[in-house]
């Protein structure tokens, strides 16, 4: 588990980046696959599960995470809910403290949040869909519905592939000048004739920046580059694997 050093200091938070360390999961899954959308043994999902909630000093019903579709959409958890009944939305946001909130990632960007002073938090994830949708401004939007306030709001940024993996063709490209032609400072030529490497996570700090958040804590990991400890769906792509796993990063308040 790896954690932000801005989140650590904040007394009434709890919260972790895992690894793929750790688990019961074999194969291509080993070892904490927690994603329950793969095609892992179920059971082994759940004991993976079960071991990062009780990290997070939680009970396994109250891990959560959501059915994420790549969308703008946050949602308030108010109580637990179970695989079946996750909503369909890419961010979570709680002032509960029985309640620990998962994001599952294996390359797009995870994002913590945390109020310095009032008990909320929120916890996103930020694929190029996601992040040029507004997932990020979604989340904050909704903590601020809580009472949280965007100056004393902390971001971490977990675990995510970065530039000099991520290679894209014009068309994406375009997707992103005609949003913003300012867009273009995140990508730089690849090494096929038409290709760009995307800074997806400088990308994901710019809008959070201009959400108004001046404190972003970005742990500078690569999912792609260290399969030791990371699950990502691009070197499985290209190792040409029938499947891949997912690793959480979980943010929860600490009871008092």
């Amino acid at each position: 588990m790896i954690e932000s050093k801005l989140l650590k200091a904040l007394p009434h938070i709890r919260h972790g980046f895992f690894t793929r360390e750790g688990g019961i999961s074999g194969g291509i899954y080993e070892s904490l696959n927690c994603g329950p959308g793969s095609k892992d043994d179920p059971e082994h999902v759940r004991e993976n599960r079960a071991r990062v909630a009780a990290a997070m000093e939680a009970a396994p019903d109250a891990l959560l995470t959501l059915y994420q579709v790549h969308s703008p959409d946050a949602v308030y958890a108010a109580s637990p809910w179970n695989s079946d009944t996750r909503p369909e939305a890419d961010a979570m946001v709680t002032g509960e403290k029985d309640l620990a909130l998962g994001i599952l990632t294996a390359d797009c960007v995870p994002v913590l949040f945390a109020d310095k002073e009032k008990s909320i938090v929120g916890a996103a994830h930020s694929g190029w869909k996601g992040a040029i949708g507004g997932v990020l401004e979604s989340t904050l939007a909704l903590m601020e519905e809580q009472g949280a306030k965007r100056e004393r709001i902390i971001a971490a940024i977990g675990p995510a592939i970065r530039q000099k993996n991520y290679e894209v063709g014009a068309e994406f490209r375009d997707t992103f000048l005609k949003e913003n032609g300012e867009n273009a400072r995140y990508f730089i030529p690849a090494e096929r004739e038409a290709h760009f490497l995307f800074d997806l996570t400088g990308f994901v700090r710019r809008r959070l920046a201009d959400a108004g958040i001046a404190q972003i804590d970005d742990l500078q990991l690569c999912t792609y580059e260290d399969p030791q400890r990371f699950f990502s769906f691009r070197r499985t792509t290209h190792r040409k694997e029938p499947d891949y796993g997912r690793q959480i990063s979980v943010i929860r308040i600490t009871p008092r």
